[in-house]
């Protein structure tokens, strides 16, 4: 049975020894100078203060001034004096294994120009996947040759994309825009002009190519799920005024173009788009019989990556690579 406290044997305390181990005070990082690192990597390094010195271009005073704060912050000797010079005391033995590993990521922290070839990292773009079948054939070998532990996520889902790029989510948008909203920027891939794509047999390429049977066929059309209207491909009809019936809407543009080759319908597209496509399925491409407005592409960011290093990096390699694809 237990007894109460107040009949318990009182334990017999020696003075100056506790059960506790002793806790080292750990000071606050705000109060130490990190630039001692450097200097006392020298001197576990040389174990000699001069040539320590000059090892960090450091005069010897300098050197010696640096080795008393290390022994005062660090409540150590550190290196004393032995029959062959100057030896390390075991916390400095101990230091030597850890400081290399602490200095070398402190290091990397600030190395802010890493190679892309040697970083390991990820970027995610939001693209129509029409878009992507004209961009992603000249920029992946590029970025395979220069950043080859670089990971790229392509989402053709681009509804709100633009507070996507606010939150980080996604690092760029290629698409359709205008004047860039406050807080971001855009940059001008390549302008397109739109073109038609139909079956390589379709009966309307026999024929007298008019805005009359260009309005009468049935056309294709590709859904935008933004609102933004980045990913909209539109044939203008509506606009000029032609009488047209309501178009088939289809997710991507692959399925348009599976379709297109199968019926007589028609898709309207920016010609590289329609260049790939046709190449793939033997599709004929024929200029539009009436004048429709060029279609720009551009790439959009936040202002929060904008003097990001790896960032504007991975910009130039998007323009290099709608360079090669114009």
């Amino acid at each position: 049975m237990d007894q109460p406290a107040w009949k318990r044997p009182h334990a017999v305390r020696v003075a100056g020894v506790s059960d506790a181990p002793q806790q080292r005070h750990i000071p606050n990082l705000a109060s130490i100078d990190l630039n001692l690192l450097v200097d006392l990597e020298a001197l576990l390094q040389y174990r000699h203060i001069t040539q320590a010195a000059q090892h960090v271009g450091r005069s010897q005073p300098a050197m010696s001034r640096a080795l008393s704060r290390l022994r005062g912050m660090l409540k150590d000797d550190l290196l004393v004096a032995g029959s062959r010079g100057l030896v390390l005391t075991p916390l400095a033995e101990r230091l030597t294994q850890m400081l290399p590993s602490v200095l070398d990521a402190i290091r990397q922290m600030m190395n802010v120009s890493l190679a892309p070839a040697q970083r390991r990292w990820k970027v995610t773009m939001a693209m129509p996947d029409h878009q992507a079948v004209v961009l992603l054939p000249h920029l992946l070998p590029r970025l395979r040759e220069r950043a080859p532990h670089l990971n790229i996520v392509t989402d053709s889902l681009l509804g709100g994309a633009l507070g996507l790029l606010e939150q980080g989510e996604i690092d760029f948008v290629v698409g359709q825009m205008g004047a860039a909203p406050l807080g971001y920027l855009r940059r001008r891939l390549y302008a397109d002009s739109f073109t038609c794509v139909l079956r390589h047999n379709h009966p309307a390429l026999a024929q007298e190519w008019t805005i009359e049977g260009f309005a009468a066929l049935r056309h294709v059309a590709i859904a935008s799920e933004s609102g933004e209207r980045f990913g909209e491909i539109c044939d203008g009809l509506g606009k000029l005024g032609i009488p047209h019936s309501d178009p088939m809407v289809v997710s991507n543009v692959l399925t348009a173009a599976v379709l297109i080759a199968a019926t007589d319908s028609v898709l309207v597209v920016p010609s590289r788009v329609a260049t790939r496509i046709a190449a793939m399925l033997s599709l004929a491409v024929v200029p539009p019989p009436v004048k429709l407005t060029p279609y720009e592409v551009a790439l959009i960011w936040h202002e929060r990556c904008h003097r990001d290093r790896e960032h504007r990096w991975m910009r130039g390699e998007i323009a290099a690579a709608a360079s090669a694809a114009s």
